[in-house]
Formats: structure tokens, sequence, C-alpha cells
């Protein structure tokens, strides 16, 4: 037996000569992670054929996991296809959404059929800001508010050496938080196709020498949590971050009967009473009834960094009755139709780097027609960031009809889910 043999490796790791993350400097990806499977299955005796079975190199997957073993595979279906009328995407769609709950894209899919009955959905991107706030400390509260000064006068120096680390990202603000002798700045980019949290952090790194040098401020860590990443936060409810988006569709109340089975008074009434009022009571930051099933799933599909659904589930949906036609008009007469938007203050996306280069959730991009780098610059990402926020319409608009008309636990059994 060589190195090049699993059996031998995981001999190796047995006997202390190897750890587990240094096998693949002693052969290559795939036979790396067949040593660490028989090594879990020995010691656990789990069965891990299945979790063997991937359709790509494991060298694919190097800049995306470590000790890896092999791969979960999430059942991935479409929604759709739908009608979108968008800033940066158009035309109908397919929506890839992967996930293990029965009945969402059932309901999703529900969603889209009502959508297309009513000509399509809008959606835009509001605003682009991928953030990163370190903390510094200084003396008191007087160095705080001259740190915070000499920001404000500094932003050209700044935006200098942070756009010195890449050839993409664009550093549009800085906005200094004083709390005693603690001083946070929260860095801004537009991070073009990529998500952009490692842009902003390396390009934020940069920055922040610059303040040392200048000032008498010590940095005290890369993120202070003013970011905010990965975590409920109403400052990201508030100033957004990532893609601001939004979506909505002003649907007949013939289609809201025929396909949604409820009326426009009744949906707007389960919205204000359960997403609005409820939430917050709740003390809820997402005021919404499922967003965080759509955006899950459709970041599953398609890449993306899976933790940020946190952010992602940041979102407020609308719910009126309209004047007929469309005219944007609330109306307390019966006979209007109804208008639903959702938008999603933080939803962190990207089409380049991260999980977007693996096989599987390349081609989901591919279903979406945008992966890779988009022209102009950072067109991909916004296409995507409004095919989820037309997804999380979809979902809305479903879940609360079937509220409406209260066969949401019908329906479920029914599926069998």
């Amino acid at each position: 037996m060589t190195d090049t043999d699993p059996e031998t490796l995981a001999d190796r790791v047995r006997e202390g000569d190897l750890r587990l993350y240094e096998l693949e400097e002693h052969a290559d990806a795939d036979v790396a992670a067949a040593a660490r499977r028989l090594l879990v299955e020995s010691e656990s005796d789990a069965d891990l054929a299945t979790t063997s079975e991937y359709a790509f190199p494991a060298a694919d997957a190097e800049a995306n996991i470590e000790n890896m073993i092999g791969a979960v595979q999430v059942p991935i279906g479409v929604a759709g296809p739908v009608e979108i009328d968008g800033g940066a995407i158009s035309g109908e769609r397919y929506l890839p959404m992967a996930t293990t709950e029965g009945a969402l894209l059932a309901s999703v899919n529900r969603g889209c059929a009502a959508l297309d009955a009513a000509g399509g959905a809008g959606a835009r991107v509001l605003k682009n800001r991928m953030t990163r706030a370190p903390a510094f400390r200084v003396a008191d509260v007087a160095e705080a508010e001259a740190l915070a000064s000499w920001v404000r006068d500094n932003v050209d120096s700044l935006r200098e050496a942070a756009e010195s680390t890449t050839s993409h990202g664009e550093l549009h603000e800085v906005t200094p938080y004083v709390v005693g002798n603690n001083v946070y700045l929260r860095f801004a980019y537009d991070t073009k196709d990529a998500m952009g949290m490692n842009m902003a952090t390396i390009a934020t790194e940069a920055a922040c020498e610059v303040v040392e040098d200048e000032t008498s401020a010590h940095l005290v860590a890369l993120s202070g949590n003013l970011c905010s990443d990965k975590k409920p936060a109403a400052i990201n409810a508030v100033e957004g971050r990532g893609r601001t988006v939004a979506a909505d569709v002003t649907v007949p109340r013939e289609t809201v009967k025929r396909t949604l089975k409820t009326t426009p008074e009744a949906v707007a009434e389960v919205n204000t009473r359960k997403n609005l009022v409820g939430s917050a009571k709740a003390g809820g930051l997402g005021f919404n009834a499922h967003v965080a099933n759509s955006v899950a799933a459709m970041f599953l599909a398609t890449g993306q960094d899976a933790a940020q659904v946190v952010e992602g589930a940041n979102a407020i949906t609308t719910a009126e009755v309209v004047a007929r036609g469309g005219g944007g008009d609330s109306t307390g007469e019966r006979d209007g139709d109804l208008y639903v938007s959702v938008t999603l203050a933080s939803l962190e996306v990207g089409t380049v780097g991260g999980g977007t280069k693996l096989p599987t959730q390349s081609e989901a991009l591919d279903v979406l027609g945008v992966r890779g780098g988009g022209d102009p610059a950072g067109s991909n990402a916004d296409a995507l960031a409004e095919a989820v926020a037309v997804a999380a319409l979809a979902g809305e608009l479903s879940l609360l009809s079937a509220l409406a008309s209260r066969n949401l636990s019908s329906a479920h059994a029914d599926l069998g889910r």
C-alpha cells in the first residue's frame, strides 16, 4: 500500500503520524476524503456510502470546506416559470430551490402561478452596500469625537487604502458610531458580483492601518458586530446590508379568487394582523410570513452563504386592496385588486466566488442565467437578488392566501407532509 491508498492514510492518522487536515499534503483530495470516511466509519459505526457519492472532484471544494468526507445531497426543484420585470433580470424564469421541507415548492409554485396570471412580478435592487465595522479603542469621549471627525474629513484617504486591495470593490462611505471610549467605523462597499464579505474584510483592514497610523486610536477587532454579519440586527433593517431589494405585484380580484381561493380583503387583513401587528408585538425584525423559506432554498441551490439567511429574512411584507386596474390608490370598496410587496433589507448574494463555483450550484445559477460576472459588473448579482425577492413574494402571497382561506393544514395533509 502507498500514501495514495485511503487505508494507509487512515492508519497513519490512527498512529498519530498525520492529522486529518494534513491528508491533502500526501494524496489527492478524493483519496484524502475517502481516508477520512474510513476513520469516521470505524469510530462511529456509521455507513457513509451515500455521503461518498458526489458528482464533482473533491479538489473543487477545497476553497469551501476543510476535512471533507463527502457531500450532503439536498433535493432541488424549480418553481415557475414566472414572469419577472426587474431592473437586472427580465422574462420568464424558473426559480431553482433546494430544501427538505415538503410543500414549500408547491406553495411557491402556486404563488408563481398567481404572479404570472397577474402579468408577472416587478423587482428592483434599491441599494447595494456590503459592510464591515471594525471596533477601535480611544482614551475617552473627547478622543472618540476627534476620531469620528477625522474619519469624516479623511474618507478619500481611507478609500484609497481600501480600494488598493481589490480590482472590483468600491468604498462608498464610512460612518462612525461612538459608545463611550469605543468607536465603530461602518465601512460600506459596492462589491459588484461577489457577495463580498472577504473583499470588504481585506479592504477594511488596509484602511484600519491608515486610521492607526494617523490617529491615536487602537484597533481592537476588525469586526465589531456593527456590520452586522450573520446576526439579527436593527441596523441592517434600517440601513441595509448587501442588496436591499423589493418585489411587488397587483393581482386582479378574479385571480385571487380563482387561483388563491380567497379575497383581496382577507389577504390584506391576515397580513396586517399577522405580519405587521403580530410581528411588532413579538418584537420581530422580520415583518413577514416565511421569507426565510424562499431565501434559504434559493441560497442552498445557488451556492450562497447559508448562515446569511439570518439577514435575508429581514423583510417586510405589505398587502392592501387597491383600485381596479393597478392604479395604486387604496380603496375600502369590496371590488378592488390585491397589491402585495416584499422588501428585503439585507440580502447578501453573489454570482462569483464562494459556493457559486461548485458544479451543482453553478448549474442552478445557469438556470437563472446569472452565473459568473455580469456586464456591467454587479448586474448578475443584482439579477439574482431580484429573483430571490420574487421567490419570496410568491411564497408570501401563497401562504397568506392559505391562511386567509383556512386551508394551510389541509394543504399539508393532502401533500402528506
